[in-house]
């Protein structure tokens, strides 16, 4: 409900406004302010759309007042009352804002016109600010759901390169040229802490959270400059282990990947963050990569042989031999380094929590491997870890076998239905039952592209078909074919189609017909 407020140092000027505007705007509330000073007070209580101020007042002049209520309240809207029809008058109420003016006397008509004209202004402006409001939280729900699919694109496949470079923008992540990955141990069942630890880590403004996958939370966090990593990583693992219930409350760890130079490679440091998590008995519930004990002659048992980086793929494309070869090969370089029976048994069972680590990010949920007798030598260790695997395997093979045959037309389809919303692997995963990273996996064997380029083809196709039509903005497409803000929108579609969505409609209509239409 619009409010007006009237302010005149004759009663009967102000009983006379507000008898002319209740009778033409029944629904307007309306207040009345005697001097200047009293409009100051009453702006503040009342917060009128619109004020008519009258310019000669004892005291504080209709000016001075309209000076002080603009800078407390630079929305409220003024119309100036005169029997003055000054040059001097109008420039300085032009000066501080004001809309119109009304001379004293003043036609019904023309009174009610003027306020009429402020106030449906006024009221354009409310539903333009409501429209960006719902945009902008529009935006900010698209933004939480793309977060969590950029990390998990990130470090488990790749980001069209424009939507990276504009999702580190929007994001208002003050991109640096190092980064680091946390991988977040939690135990069991607390699922319901992954949006305080989303929100610690969003306070910050340094990293991006991503999807929760069985017990572990990923995070890519960018490198402030004014400290150094390892204080800049403690004092956020710090910050989320507060989030525990007490001290002790077990099953929490964080694994510290070390700082990469790119984006390209912020695999390799996720990987590193979930080596540096296969311990979680330590004392201190943090560990970094580079902190992993080292075996004589400089041998790290960590997975440090060439080729660490295939295993991870290895396990999530469920290539078992390869996951095989390398475990029985790390037991041999093990056995050959004069390691002793004890130690070797305890990395390679390390080595298989990581395998279950990784299975459970593609959802497979397999139970905590665990030797069931202490091996008497490498060749009976050798036997019990592919007993080991092979179980993990079943499970693997299990999980996948009961999938239908149709998920990834399934995804397609609805993907193509609903690209106008905001689709997040995560979304895509409960209507299917697959895991996001599964899903991820799948588009890249099948189709060649990541989900994200897929989604975008589906975009640029329904924008093309809606730029045929001149009566519709640019901007309107936008956001009908499901982007937020439509320089981000341009540029994916001239990424895609090499031209900008202006230039595509030109080579639809020619320049003339161009012309006509709206940009």
């Amino acid at each position: 409900m619009a409010k007006l407020l009237i302010v005149d140092d004759e009663q009967i000027e102000r009983e006379g406004l507000e008898a002319i505007l209740s009778r033409a705007y029944p629904e307007l509330m309306i207040e009345q302010a005697r001097n200047g000073n009293e409009a100051v007070r009453l702006a503040a209580e009342f917060q009128p759309n619109l004020i008519l101020m009258d310019i000669k007042m004892p005291g504080m002049s209709g000016l001075e007042a309209i000076e002080q209520i603009s800078q407390k309240h630079p929305s409220m809207k003024f119309v100036m009352v005169t029997a003055f029809d000054t040059f001097d008058y109008a420039r300085q109420a032009i000066k501080l804002g004001v809309k119109d003016y009304l001379l004293k006397p003043s036609k019904a008509s023309e009174i009610v016109a003027t306020v009429g004209k402020v106030l449906a202004e006024t009221e354009e402006e409310r539903k333009v600010m409501a429209r960006s409001e719902f945009q902008q939280n529009a935006m900010q729900q698209a933004l939480t759901l793309v977060e969590t699919d950029v990390v998990t694109q990130l470090l488990f496949d790749h980001v069209h390169e424009v939507h990276l470079d504009m999702l580190v923008e929007m994001l208002d992540i003050r991109s640096t040229n190092e980064k680091f990955v946390m991988s977040v141990l939690l135990p069991a069942g607390s699922g319901s802490q992954y949006s305080a630890i989303k929100e610690k880590v969003r306070m910050t403004k340094s990293g991006w959270v991503g999807a929760l996958y069985g017990r572990q939370l990923p995070i890519i966090v960018f490198r402030e400059p004014e400290k150094s990593y390892r204080s800049q990583a403690i004092s956020l693992a710090q910050e989320i282990l507060s989030l525990r219930q007490t001290e002790s409350e077990a099953g929490w760890f964080i694994g510290i990947g070390q700082v990469c130079g790119s984006l390209d490679q912020i695999r390799q440091s996720y990987q590193e963050a979930l080596i540096a998590t296969m311990d979680s008995t330590l004392p201190v519930k943090y560990r970094f990569y580079s902190d992993v004990p080292i075996l004589k002659d400089g041998f790290n048992p960590q997975l440090a042989k060439q080729g660490e980086k295939k295993l991870f793929d290895h396990i999530r494309l469920g290539q078992w031999e390869d996951v095989r070869y390398y475990a029985l090969d790390l037991i041999q370089v093990y056995e050959n380094g004069g390691a002793d029976l004890l130690q070797i048994q305890q990395r390679v069972l390390e080595l298989m929590w990581v395998i279950s680590r990784v299975m459970s990010e593609v959802g497979v949920e397999t139970d905590t491997p665990l030797y069931s007798f202490q091996a008497q030598d490498c060749r009976q260790l050798r036997s019990e870890t592919s007993h080991l695997l092979d179980r993990m395997k079943a499970s693997y093979a299990e999980h996948y076998g009961e999938l239908e045959a149709d998920a990834m037309q399934q995804i397609k389809v609805y993907i193509s239905e609903h690209s106008n919303e905001d689709i997040s692997l995560d979304a895509l995963g409960q209507k299917v039952g697959l895991s996001p990273i599964y899903i991820s996996k799948m588009f890249k064997e099948k189709l060649g592209i990541n989900y994200i380029d897929f989604l975008t083809e589906c975009r640029i196709d329904k924008a093309k078909k809606l730029l045929a039509d001149p009566e519709k903005s640019i901007k309107e497409i936008t956001f009908e074919v499901g982007y937020h803000e439509p320089n981000y929108f341009s540029k994916v579609f001239k990424k895609n189609t090499a031209l900008s969505p202006k230039d595509y409609r030109k080579s639809l209509f020619g320049k003339k017909g161009l012309a006509a239409t709206k940009s």
